[in-house]
């Protein structure tokens, strides 16, 4: 049987490449692409919680007016000492099951704030979009133990706060969130933006600021192409040359976002006519 359907695929990378895929979902609104299409929103690590935004309702115009104005700040203090155990524990092995797992156990043991804090912060950045939306939404996490991708929906017995905040789940910067009895890791650990979750559609847009986890893992183009041999339809849309200068190399710069978001709306106006062909035909 063929494949049919459309999926959003929204991936992570920190404040400043959300900044940029916020302005990359406005700018493909307002060039007349219906993101309301969609009939699964798939979100991992920042793409979950403007994944969960868009599904609940939040325009992309107004999420890139937000972050244009200085709202929505995520702080993340990366020091780097942490970020030197995480390029450790990710890349210390060629094997993509044993890297995850010593990513893993390095999250586990690691001291970081209190799983309440990272909550509440997780909570004010989801502005209101705090229950599971009827709109179907995927959010995707890693098991800290196995090192399996799980996604949380609204069946999955979980609240969306807490699927999400396990979604952004840095290894090393904030705790494993437990859930359902285990305890799960950022979703973009293992792969940035978790195509494979979109497999049996047949129409897929997918938006991923980092192309590339760390570590031996599946690029967002490869998975892309993966999906391309089964039979669907896909755009895939990373940072050009223009957004990755504006960007920078620290995706926890916060005085990189509003050029971040910038540069995502004008990619997304050069890019809409050929997302079109993907997505609306």
């Amino acid at each position: 049987m063929s494949a049919s359907g459309t999926a959003l695929v929204l991936g992570g990378g920190g404040p400043v490449g959300g900044a940029w895929m916020t302005g990359v979902l406005a700018g493909l609104t307002d060039a007349g692409i219906d993101l309301d299409r969609a009939d699964v929103v798939i979100g991992t690590s920042a793409g979950a919680i403007y994944g969960s935004r868009l599904a609940c309702g939040q325009p992309p115009r107004e999420l890139y007016e937000r972050l244009l104005a200085g709202d929505d700040r995520i702080d993340l203090d990366v020091t780097a000492a942490q970020t030197l155990r995480f390029l450790w524990a990710a890349m210390g092995s060629r094997d993509p099951e044993r890297s995850i797992r010593r990513l893993g156990r390095a999250a586990l043991a690691a001291r970081t704030p209190p799983a309440a804090e990272m909550s509440a912060a997780v909570r004010e950045l989801l502005r209101g979009a705090t229950d599971w939306p009827a709109r179907p939404l995927r959010i995707a996490a890693v098991d800290a133990v196995t090192g399996e991708v799980a996604a949380f929906d609204a069946d999955a017995k979980v609240g969306l706060v807490d699927a999400v905040a396990a979604s952004c789940a840095v290894p090393l910067v904030w705790p494993p969130v437990a859930l359902v009895g285990r305890h799960w890791i950022d979703g973009g650990t293992r792969s940035t933006a978790n195509l494979q979750l979109a497999r049996g559609y047949g129409r897929v847009l997918a938006v991923v600021p980092i192309p590339n986890a760390v570590g031996p893992h599946p690029s967002a183009p490869r998975q892309a192409a993966e999906l391309a041999d089964d039979g669907a339809a896909v755009s895939l849309l990373c940072p050009d040359r223009t957004a990755r200068r504006a960007m920078g190399r620290d995706m926890t710069a916060n005085a990189r976002v509003p050029a971040a978001a910038r540069a995502g709306y004008a990619q997304a106006t050069a890019s809409a006519e050929s997302v079109a062909e993907v997505w609306q035909a």
